[in-house]
């Protein structure tokens, strides 16, 4: 009888991916260059499975067994870049961390002068999940801008808009407030490309001056304050985030 993907235990790059060492494609990339080790021999392909009890060393360091999945809310200030290394050496989000959190990886990103609630993981496997637009989350987010949008060329972008070659999905944008040359706006959307919002909306006219996300899924920035994180409880994640975590629950968009 040939055994099942859970009876053999999870593949190399998924559990490597849920230990936090990498994303499943940087462990297959690892896998190649031969740096991964299985119980004292080098493993290079992609379907070796790891099972309990199994040693497993990354450049010669033991990798410790996944720890159950855990998620964050942090509410990123402007001033970090969402990256482990940054080549220009500005200020990470996971430098500011390191003391507070274990090894963990973002869904998705916030650039350097954004803001607001970003998601962060042990389990680089889930975070993936969680970034894919078929995951069909809704991001949402306060949007300062100088200008007078047009409110017709804002609900335009529901059906979609395409910036100097480039295709972005729908996008919803409303006006919440006016006060002199500035407009806040709250806009979704479920692909989150970098720099979409900043992008579109100057193709719009529009300069963003602030830019906030309140919410991701079923997740949302609430009460936190600026620099806080706080995890989610294990109860919260087993009713957001299913054993297909590709297919959460509907959403309510609050709007």
């Amino acid at each position: 009888m040939i055994a099942t993907d859970a009876e053999r235990g999870d593949r190399i790059a998924k559990w490597l991916s849920r230990a936090g060492v990498a994303s499943r494609r940087d462990a297959e990339r690892m896998l190649a260059e031969g740096v991964i080790r299985l119980n004292g021999k080098t493993v290079t392909h992609p379907a070796t499975f790891i099972a309990a009890g199994d040693v497993v060393q990354v450049n010669g360091k033991m990798v410790d067994q996944p720890d159950r999945t855990r998620v964050w809310r942090y509410h990123k200030p402007e001033g970090l870049v969402t990256t482990h290394k940054d080549p220009e050496g500005r200020p990470t989000v996971f430098e500011k961390l390191k003391h507070q959190l274990p090894r963990v990886i973002s869904v998705g990103r916030l650039d350097l002068t954004s803001e607001g609630l970003l998601l962060l993981t042990n389990d680089g496997g889930l975070a993936r999940q969680l970034e894919l637009p078929s995951t069909g989350w809704l991001r949402r987010y306060r949007v300062r801008v100088f200008g007078v949008p047009n409110e017709g060329a804002l609900k335009s972008l529901a059906h979609g808009v395409t910036v100097e070659g480039v295709r972005y999905g729908p996008i919803e944008a409303a006006v919440d407030a006016k006060k002199g040359d500035n407009t806040w706006l709250t806009v979704s959307l479920r692909e989150g490309r970098n720099r979409e919002i900043r992008r579109v909306m100057e193709h719009l006219g529009l300069a963003v001056s602030r830019l906030i996300r309140v919410a991701y899924g079923p997740f949302q920035l609430g009460t936190l304050e600026r620099g806080g994180i706080e995890e989610i409880p294990a109860r919260v994640l087993r009713e957001q985030l299913p054993a297909d975590a590709g297919a959460p629950p509907p959403l309510s968009r609050h709007r």
